[in-house]
């Protein structure tokens, strides 16, 4: 028995020095990662070149064998002119459509990635540019939303002509995005609008005082808490708190209003959605179509570029972290056996 213990105290420290030899070393691998590429990277995608790829691929498939022959011999003919022509006259390149893709979360976290792809596009920015904005969001955060928001108006502050495509929703924050954009086309059943402000806090100061529970807040400034989770409110912190809100709402009327001033601001400013279709008649948008069909359409006239900031995350840190416990965890429960033998 003596034995048994003597072995498990010299076990348990030889566990220790591992998790300690073990976090160090994965402390060292974290920190070499983020020195290595510390935020994350760039994922450009040339979706004329897709599209065309496609066009190709689908036009073959219907063809007979004999008759595919003859036709990739004569398109890489006309594309061999194509490339010449394009070397002579470099003047004459087309202008690019640079496409953004944003779904939005509550907290709008997904505008660290957004400010990196715009900041990307205006290094670079050339006359007769565009950008197109595939959109979805049913809004979230006012400050969130509000530095999205400002991050598209960079753009328009520059010059760009911007698309913002409405697939699904573009609701509330989501709406403050693409009130900004020169051009707004929506899906017929997309769903925009929302330009109103919600705030609702859960009060559980009754149950706490019937378990004899009390709750005490200090407070230096006479509005510094509102309406609180756990003290008992008041009709002046409600007061004050409706006042925030009513001030929040003016404002978000007043930038909408200011991106678009030829809607009727007290008629859309409701808190009300409309589909695509009631959308374009109360001016919220100036177009019916899908994001699809626009693209499409600018194939001829721009080369289409996809642009996408990927950021990193912590995948090798994680696994070695769960690795390791697991280690410790078997160990640990062998060593419990033992000793209960």
């Amino acid at each position: 028995m003596n034995f048994l213990s003597n072995y498990g105290l010299f076990l348990i420290k030889f566990i220790t020095v591992i998790i300690m030899v073990s976090a160090i070393i994965l402390i060292f691998i974290s920190g070499t990662l983020r020195k290595k590429n510390p935020i994350g990277k760039f994922r450009f995608t040339n979706l004329s070149e897709d599209y065309e790829q496609m066009k190709i691929e689908l036009q073959l498939a219907k063809m007979p064998l004999q008759e595919k022959k003859n036709w990739l011999k004569n398109y890489k003919k006309e594309k061999k002119k194509k490339l010449k022509l394009e070397k002579i006259s470099i003047k004459n390149t087309k202008p690019t459509l640079y496409v953004i893709d944003f779904k939005g979360s509550l907290d709008a976290k997904e505008v660290g990635s957004l400010r990196q792809e715009i900041s990307a596009i205006l290094s670079v920015q050339q006359a007769n540019d565009e950008v197109l904005i595939r959109l979805e969001s049913c809004g979230g955060i006012v400050q969130g939303y509000g530095l999205a928001a400002a991050q598209i108006k960079r753009i328009r502050d520059s010059g760009l002509h911007i698309t913002i495509t409405v697939d699904k929703v573009a609701a509330s924050g989501g709406y403050m995005m693409a009130c900004v954009a020169n051009h707004i086309v929506a899906a017929p059943f997309s769903i925009v609008g929302s330009i109103g402000v919600i705030a609702q806090i859960p009060n559980i100061n009754r149950l706490l005082k019937q378990n004899n529970i009390d709750v005490e807040m200090h407070t230096a400034g006479q509005h510094k808490r509102t309406l609180t989770l756990l003290g008992e409110n008041t009709d002046k912190g409600r007061k004050k708190f409706q006042e925030e809100l009513d001030r929040t709402h003016k404002l978000f009327k007043h930038f909408v209003h200011e991106m678009r001033p030829n809607v009727n601001i007290d008629t859309i400013s409701t808190g009300e959605h409309w589909y695509g279709n009631n959308a374009l008649k109360l001016g919220l948008v100036d177009e019916i179509g899908t994001s699809d069909d626009f693209i499409i359409k600018c194939m001829n006239k721009f080369n289409i570029i996809s642009v996408q900031y990927i950021k990193n995350g912590p995948k090798i840190f994680n696994y070695l972290t769960d690795s390791t416990n697991k280690i410790i965890s078997y160990f640990l429960s062998n060593l419990m056996d033992h000793m209960k033998k």
